[in-house]
């Protein structure tokens, strides 16, 4: 009985911090880009925090994965970290995060149009269609609609391409998620799984930082101390915590309840944007917002009948 409380209660905390820590990491990345460039974020971030899960899975004494396993964790990481979460930064230059919130919440409706193996039983379910059709009437709507004391030409442009790139990553984090998923095998107490894909991550978004010339601009002396804090917040609470219970949650529940996090993610970071940030939402947005839920919502319960 006592052991049945304590799974419950690893759930409840599991399911809590993809729910609200990883709503609040949008606007820690914000914190983060005020004197920090977003590929050095990510480089600096998941450098950290897999140095830090590396030591512990060495203190473990876990078994370190093979050469294949390791190529594909590399890939996986690089896909969803750098192309996904790594996307977001660079996309939280040119809208809020708030906004950014609502157009990650679309990755469920990716994962139905790129699981190809399930079309034949997604695209025979009406809800499934529906959702599909009014989650991306939705994003265009929001992408359309911003505070009315921006709306210039100049922020209309940003407000487009900082959709285009919010969609580019979530995309990628499906990419990269199916990858893994049909390539690794679970494993739920290895931790040099995790390790690895925040290596390969920080690796290669380090790479990218030195393409694109911010090393040769970044000076650590003149980082203020709110980037550094919203650095911080993303490596325990977005890298370690957040993501090591997603990792866990999707080897012990189905992922499509895991999945439902993109429900609440949106709310939170809107919520807190506004509170902390003072980041305006327009009666459009709001509208917006509601018509993405609802899509995917409708996408998810399809989903998980068609499954069943």
């Amino acid at each position: 009985m006592q052991l049945e409380a304590t799974s419950r209660v690893r759930l409840l905390l599991a399911f809590g911090a993809i729910y609200f820590v990883w709503g609040t990491t949008y606007l820690a990345n914000l914190y983060a880009l005020q004197g920090i460039p977003p590929f050095i974020i990510s480089a600096l971030r998941y450098l950290l925090a897999g140095l830090l899960l590396g030591a512990l899975a060495l203190g473990k004494g876990q078994v370190m994965p093979s050469g294949t396993t390791i190529r594909d964790l590399a890939i996986s990481g690089i896909l969803m970290l750098v192309g996904g979460s790594g996307l977001v930064v660079v996309a939280e230059q040119y809208i809020a995060s708030g906004a950014t919130a609502v157009i990650v919440a679309t990755e469920p409706l990716w994962f139905v149009l790129l699981d190809r193996p399930r079309w034949r039983h997604y695209f025979s379910n009406k809800k499934i269609v529906a959702g599909l059709l009014i989650g991306f009437a939705g994003v265009l709507l929001f992408a359309q609609f911003g505070p009315e004391s921006q709306a210039t030409q100049q922020n209309a442009t940003y407000q487009l391409i900082g959709t285009a790139i919010v969609l580019a990553g979530a995309l990628l984090w499906v990419v990269g998620t199916l990858f893994a998923a049909r390539r690794i095998q679970p494993d739920s107490y290895n931790l040099w799984h995790t390790t690895i894909q925040l290596l390969a991550a920080s690796l290669f978004a380090a790479l990218i930082a030195l393409a694109n010339g911010e090393w040769s601009t970044f000076s650590m002396q003149s980082v203020p101390l709110p980037a550094w804090g919203g650095l911080a917040f993303l490596i325990v609470f977005g890298s370690l915590i957040a993501y090591l219970a997603f990792a866990w949650l999707i080897t012990v529940q189905p992922p499509a309840l895991v999945s439902t996090h993109t429900f609440v993610n949106p709310l939170v970071a809107v919520l807190v944007g506004w509170l902390v940030a003072g980041e305006g939402v327009t009666a459009g947005q709001g509208i917006a917002l509601a018509v993405v839920l609802v899509g995917v919502v409708l996408a998810q319960l399809g989903k998980v009948r068609s499954e069943a």
